[in-house]
């Protein structure tokens, strides 16, 4: 069947995710009549946890069914790759996210501003209503780490936002500039009688975010928390998570710190060369994976067919992908940046539309299918099967290599030697036993690792984060994109946060027009080289 872009023109019934009146299936009310249910049957309070857990991947969650690319957090992490510069595709009526390709998503209205201001709110919603439910003080093990567990994920859903919704941390006056409204479990019945409340600074987002961190911590150390599968956070991904925070803050000293306790002792381990020379990325259970989203073969969106990640991601596997809507990657990054002998330049198919990482099999369908050049192989599908439209693959969220990217850098801020040192290990043992780097200075490494992260977490909503926290500019020149879509746009610009929604707005007094963030510039295409 084919879908078109209809939906982007069509005005539908959508279920609006302002932060007043989201209230996804499977959350808790706090009546006191529910409350003492749960406390008579803590299996409810568990199902209310799985919930929060299962909010990062619900169909049509924000805008509807019909809309095919709202497939919860995946979403998000497609489009942001799609506005960076290393997801080269095409923008045809199989492509569910060519307006984030395009920028002609940078106006308010827009489904995809939307899409993320809705999922990670109603993952906001549910976290707090489990919050609120066990009391910021549960002196039992297990609800201690039902209270981690949603401290953690509110914390990573309000760094995504404030990510999103105004310039990064360094680049502003915290104290001054706007994050985004704070909406918990102490505030919201206010909130709701108020009709809303005001965007909180910069300073106060990240306190927010920090303090959640910090608690769930201790909370996960106290408790002594296991989790039963990698869906579910714990110690190690809350303090990878706070790495992340840090790094953003500039705050390298615990950045460091952080990432040197996920990499010593949460027993996750990078990929062997081996184990990266061939698809991947699909198995929760995986090694390296530190956090992700476990897929069921009855999730709706697997029984979609194609409204899921590796449908719009997948090369091997049935969905968008395959028909037309192709994911490549940067021309001159793979041709000038990855060496013929790391295992991840098979990641991808070379300028004849090979890829030494596949088996025939594999290569048989690819070329079949008539996969272009530079075409991304790097997600398996599902079980292996070749072709399948069972996509039920697992997604990858934090994985280890990103704590040895982190400690690189951190490192790097204060020694460049040593930055350059832990950075070449990992990818000598790792990625590429030839890889050298020569760089001396500070900027110097913290490049190459930018180089080695965009390589790294293709398709995984990482390097877009890394440009703006890095302040670089968005240059597409040579990359591979069509004519109208080659932009170079600068660092710090304003076409590169979003405002808040225009539908949040009418749902929140308090959100304004001279509160919102500046109308961005569609940028203009330039030259390729």
């Amino acid at each position: 069947m084919k879908i078109t872009k209809y939906f982007m023109m069509a005005s539908a019934s959508l279920l609006l995710a302002s932060c007043l009146d989201t209230e996804p299936s499977g959350n808790l009310v706090t009546t006191d009549e529910k409350q003492e249910t749960v406390e008579n049957d803590p299996s409810r309070l568990e199902a209310s946890v799985n919930a929060v857990t299962t909010n990062f991947s619900v169909m049509g969650n924000v805008r509807g069914e019909d809309v095919h690319s709202d497939i919860g957090y995946p979403s998000i992490m497609i489009l942001l790759d799609s506005r960076g510069i290393d997801m080269v595709e095409e923008n045809t009526g199989y492509n569910w996210f060519g307006f984030s390709l395009t920028y002609d998503n940078i106006d308010y209205t827009y489904g995809d501003n939307r899409m993320i201001w809705g999922t990670l709110y109603n993952q906001i919603y549910t976290a707090n209503n489990v919050v609120a439910t066990v009391g910021m003080e549960p002196t039992d093990a297990v609800s201690q780490g039902y209270l981690a567990q949603a401290l953690a994920i509110r914390a990573f859903d309000y760094f995504q936002l404030v990510q999103c919704y105004q310039q990064t941390y360094a680049n502003v006056d915290p104290n001054t500039a706007l994050g985004v409204p704070l909406i918990t479990e102490a505030n919201k019945e206010e909130v709701a009688k108020n009709g809303g409340c005001p965007r909180a600074t910069v300073a106060k987002t990240y306190e927010q975010i920090l303090s959640d961190l910090n608690t769930s911590i201790e909370l996960f150390q106290k408790s002594n928390y296991k989790r039963t599968d990698k869906r579910y956070v714990d110690l190690y991904t809350a303090r990878a998570i706070r790495a992340r925070v840090y790094l953003v803050m500039h705050n390298y000293e615990k950045a460091l710190e952080d990432a040197n306790f996920v990499i010593e002792n949460s027993g996750a381990k990078p990929l062997s060369i081996a184990e990266a020379s061939k698809p991947g990325f699909a198995d929760i259970n995986a090694n390296n994976w530190l956090w992700g989203i476990k897929i069921s073969e009855t999730d709706r969106v697997v029984t979609t067919g194609i409204c899921n990640f590796p449908s719009h991601m997948g090369s091997l596997n049935y969905g968008y992908a395959t028909v037309g809507a192709w994911k490549r990657i940067n021309k001159k990054l793979y041709e000038n940046n990855i060496n013929e002998t790391d295992a991840r330049k098979g990641w991808f198919l070379d300028e004849n539309g090979v890829s030494k990482n596949l088996t025939a099999e594999q290569q048989e369908y690819v070329t079949g299918k008539k996969a272009p050049a530079y075409t991304q192989v790097k997600f398996a599908p599902y079980k292996g099967v070749v072709g399948t439209s069972t996509n039920a693959s697992d997604i990858p969220l934090i994985r280890i290599e990103e704590m040895y990217m982190i400690k690189a850098e951190c490192e790097a801020q204060t020694n460049a030697t040593k930055g350059a040192t832990t950075l070449k290990d990992f990818v000598r043992q790792y990625r590429d036993p030839s890889y050298n780097l020569n760089a001396s200075t500070t900027e110097g490494v913290v490049n190459a690792i930018l180089t080695q992260r965009r390589i790294e977490f293709y398709g995984e909503g990482i390097t877009w984060f890394d440009f703006i926290r890095l302040n670089k500019d968005f240059d597409r020149r040579g990359a591979g994109y069509d004519a109208t879509e080659v932009y170079n746009i600068p660092a710090k610009d304003d076409c590169l946060i979003w405002r808040i929604p225009k539908n949040e707005m009418q749902h929140n007094k308090f959100i304004t027009e001279e509160q919102n963030n500046p109308v961005g510039k569609h940028p203009t295409a330039v030259a390729d080289e």
